[in-house]
């Protein structure tokens, strides 16, 4: 065996021992205590799409990049490096800059602000391990690459330095279409990985193009970079250690080693010379005269903290090897001082610089100047100020710590610690106490937990969006909860622009607000059930906004053109069509009781009756705006009641139903004047009937025949304005319950009998109602259907008088006998082309409809 094929031998078995002293290191979960420990195998992968952050919910990994980070161990040290992640990493809440950062055991490490962990870092037992040797041949025998054999991990691919890089003479062609920092190959988990650093033309494993993340490599596996030349077959071997390893080579004869040819074929007997249990490898035998032994590794700090690759013509833009898309360039950061130093630093203590051991020793003095420096400067960044503040926030004392911040922020605007301090200060003081208000629905008081959370937020960006978010959550909170659960329709000319608003600002950037979102769950934990609970909302609203806001704005945009033509009756059809259509859509009752108070209005004010109008419009109140303007048209116009005559008709009203007789009829004599005075006098004489038959009725109490007077005269008062005088007949009513009774069973049975001769006799057929004139036959049925619907009716406010509920046959037969006299009168109404206008309204009046409008529905 040659001396350098025994050297790579101690090398590998170095390096097994080496690995076995690593310190165990266990990351424990703080701001998702639910989540299990992540514990460091080799190099650990922090990303969207890495094991284990792709198991996690959407919400925790909102904030992490595709490559967000990666931990590692060097020379016993463990590091933690940020690949210009979009929201970057923290130690004990100092952003990792563009080199990596070491960590000590107790360390709180999180990843964009979402997910903290605490680091736990303790030393590991020595034990034996198995010797992994990677061997690289090439695919191509003529290809005139050399068989690589790798002992010592990381290996770094690079057509700059390394192995591949002897080749820049003979292949300079091929060699640029490898990046300076291509791929590398690392140990995980007992076998090898490899990882594609986001190489221009791509890393390939049996033809497939990796992507962000690392895959293991398998014996016999194809493995290609940047094309179809460095194309090779992998071998593995693995054999347990027999012996301990022997001194390890200095750093120059590491490098021989790494770079020099053999003259004669690797051997896998152990150093002592006894042959080591193996596995067999799948790849060819190396060809002894083109076999490259790697026996000294990279360093992970020169991987994860490289220069930026220099844009020069020997980039290749193409892979030849078939791949199912082309993968862009990953960025780089640029090395800086610090990286170097760490780089350097480790150098030191793995025994392989080039400068030998005085080089060391002036890098070890630099270490004590560096570390002697940074004393000073942290003596000056825990400052009163900053060390009290963390002492109060460790004390739980938050709200004193928000407060402290902002006072502090004042000074120091560009202290991003101290914003970091201030941000989770501020939440963590107020948005507890803003959850309690909203499980309560105190929404005005959650509100102003938001406000104060406002001025805090003012020196702090940072904190601005996360407020912001707060108040946007509130209002989507709010209108769940007006409108009675997240299950209820959205409600017309209520519900639509709120719902609007919200979806469009969530539309607008929604991962924005997911990332803001999570980040308040991961500094108040309790957040999160609230957040779920949130997008299940949203997703909802978004649902609904999606079927139902087109149709409600089409809807909108018909009534008011309906009003503007004074074509109001048009909108029965078009609003029955919308329910039929849409029946998730809310709202439409409102609507349609709007339609029906504007109708008639506008009838009785086009007919003069204007006692009517006046009583109509004390209990008109219009909910939806298109009416709201109509009515303020008409009253503008002349035909409605002036708006001080109203509000004088409106208190004498008032004083009426309280019981205040005398005065509420001396104010109607103060208002019979004027262009308005006839429909005041006919509602004052009504009024002083009223009064006379309530006071005829004291006088005959306890009289022959009192209790069918008694229903008469609150048969005749007007549920609406006559309360008073209901109130104080009660007691009677009451005392005569029995007999009242008796007469509503009795008016029933009428209606009932008058109902089973109509249908005996036929109903009122289509040659009748459009006969030129009234036919006996056509008076005679529809007076009889008119008085078995009158008496029906009848029978059903007796019941309403004694608050007794109708027999459900009673209730059936009002039914049936209501359906039909409505029937009867469409049909008519349809028929206002044909027949003459009085003929038709004689007609109407002859099945009890009196309204002068024939236009009208019933």
């Amino acid at each position: 065996m040659s001396a350098t094929e025994s050297a790579v031998r101690g090398e590998a078995a170095a390096a097994s021992q080496a690995a076995a002293t690593d310190p165990d290191v266990v990351l424990k979960p703080l701001s998702r205590p639910e989540l299990a420990e992540i514990r460091v195998d080799g190099v650990l992968a922090v990303g969207r799409a890495e094991q284990p952050f792709a198991t996690y919910d959407d919400d925790m990994i909102v904030m992490l990049s595709r490559r967000h980070a990666r931990i590692f161990r060097e020379a016993g040290v463990v590091y933690v490096a940020d690949l210009e992640s979009s929201n970057g990493t923290t130690v004990n809440r100092a952003a990792v800059g563009p080199s990596p950062s070491p960590l000590n055991d107790g360390d709180e490490l999180c990843f964009g602000g979402v997910l903290s962990y605490r680091v736990e870092i303790t030393p590991r037992a020595k034990t034996r391990r198995a010797a992994f040797t990677l061997t690289l041949s090439p695919a191509s025998p003529g290809s005139g690459l050399e068989t690589l054999v790798i002992t010592r991990f990381p290996f770094l691919v690079s057509k700059t330095e390394g192995a591949l890089s002897r080749h820049r003479a003979e292949h300079a062609a091929q060699l640029s279409y490898l990046s300076r920092r291509h791929a590398h190959i690392f140990l995980k988990g007992g076998g090898a990985c490899i990882e594609d650093l986001g190489s221009t033309n791509g890393t390939f494993v049996d033809g497939l193009r990796l992507r962000e993340c690392a895959v293991p490599l398998q014996d016999g596996a194809l493995l290609a970079f940047g094309g179809d030349f460095f194309t090779y077959r992998v071998g593995i071997t693995q054999a347990e250690d027999a012996m301990p390893a022997p001194p390890r080579q200095s750093a120059r004869a590491g490098q021989a080693s790494q770079m020099g040819q053999v003259g004669g074929q690797a051997n896998t007997a152990d150093p002592t010379g006894q042959p080591a249990p193996a596995r067999a490898s799948s790849s060819p035998p190396a060809d002894p005269a083109r076999t490259t032994f790697v026996a000294a590794p990279t360093s992970f700090l020169e991987i994860f903290c490289v220069e930026q690759a220099l844009a020069d013509g020997g980039e290749g833009s193409g892979a030849t090897v078939p791949a199912p898309a082309e993968q862009a360039p990953a960025r780089r950061r640029s090395r800086g001082s610090k990286a170097a130093f760490w780089s350097e630093l480790a150098s030191v203590f793995q025994g392989h610089d080039d400068a030998g051991g005085n080089r060391s020793a002036w890098k070890v003095a630099g270490l004590v100047a560096v570390l002697a420096i940074s004393g000073v400067a942290a003596m000056y960044w825990w400052s009163d100020p900053d060390r009290e503040l963390k002492a109060l926030a460790a004390e739980g004392n938050y709200a004193r710590a928000a407060a402290m911040a902002d006072r502090s922020l004042e000074k120091r605007p560009e202290d991003v610690e101290l914003k970091a301090l201030a941000t989770e200060a501020a939440l963590k003081a107020n948005v507890p106490a803003w959850l309690d208000k909203m499980a309560a629905r105190d929404f005005a008081a959650a509100a102003a937990v938001v406000a104060g959370m406002s001025r805090l937020a003012a020196r702090n960006p940072e904190l601005r969006p996360l407020v912001a978010e707060l108040d946007w959550l509130g209002q989507l909170e709010r209108l769940v909860a007006q409108r009675g659960g997240p299950d209820q329709p959205i409600r017309i000319y209520a519900d639509e622009d709120s719902i609007a608003a919200l979806v469009d600002r969530w539309n607008t950037d929604t991962r924005e607000h997911q990332r803001a979102l999570a980040r308040i769950a991961s500094h108040v934990p309790q957040f999160a059930a609230p957040y779920a609970e949130a997008l299940t909302h949203v997703r909802r609203l978004q649902s609904e906004a999606t079927v139902h806001l087109g149709v409600i704005e089409r809807l909108k945009a018909t009534i008011v053109a309906e009003l503007k033509r004074d074509r109001p009756e048009a909108l029965d059809a078009v609003l029955k069509e919308t329910a039929e259509k849409y029946p998730g859509l809310g709202g439409l009752d409102t609507v349609r009781q709007d339609l029906d108070r504007y109708l008639e209005i506008r009838s009785e004010a086009r007919a003069g009756h204007q006692g009517r109008l006046l009583a109509l419009m004390l209990k008109s109140r219009f909910a939806t705006p298109p009416f709201q303007e109509r009515f303020r048209a008409l009253s503008a116009s002349g035909q409605l009641p002036p708006a001080d005559l109203v509000q004088k008709y409106e208190a004498a009203t008032r004083a009426w139903s309280e019981g205040r007789v005398d005065a509420s009829l001396a104010a109607l004599r103060q208002m019979a004047t004027g262009p308005w005075a006839a429909a005041v006098s006919r509602e004052l004489e009504r009024r002083q009937a009223v009064a006379g038959r309530f006071a005829a009725l004291q006088q005959s109490r306890g009289a022959s025949g009192y209790a069918e007077q008694l229903l008469a005269f609150r048969l005749a008062l007007d549920p609406a304005e006559d309360v008073h005088f209901a109130r104080a007949t009660q007691a009677d009513l009451d005392q005569n319950r029995d007999k009242v009774l008796a007469r509503a069973q009795d008016t029933m049975n009428r209606a009932r009998a008058l109902w089973q001769d109509y249908r005996n006799q036929g109903a009122i057929d289509a040659s009748q109602r459009s006969e030129t004139a009234i036919s006996g036959a056509f008076g005679a049925r529809a007076r009889q259907l008119s008085e078995a619907n009158g008496s029906a009716q009848q029978a059903m406010q007796i019941y309403a008088q004694l608050g007794a509920a109708p027999p459900d046959d009673s209730l059936a037969i009002q039914g049936e006998i209501k359906a039909e006299a409505q029937q009867q009168r469409v049909a008519l109404r349809e028929l206002r082309n044909v027949l003459e206008p009085e003929l038709l309204k004689n007609k109407l009046a002859l099945l009890g409809d009196t309204s002068d409008d024939i236009r009208k529905s019933p």
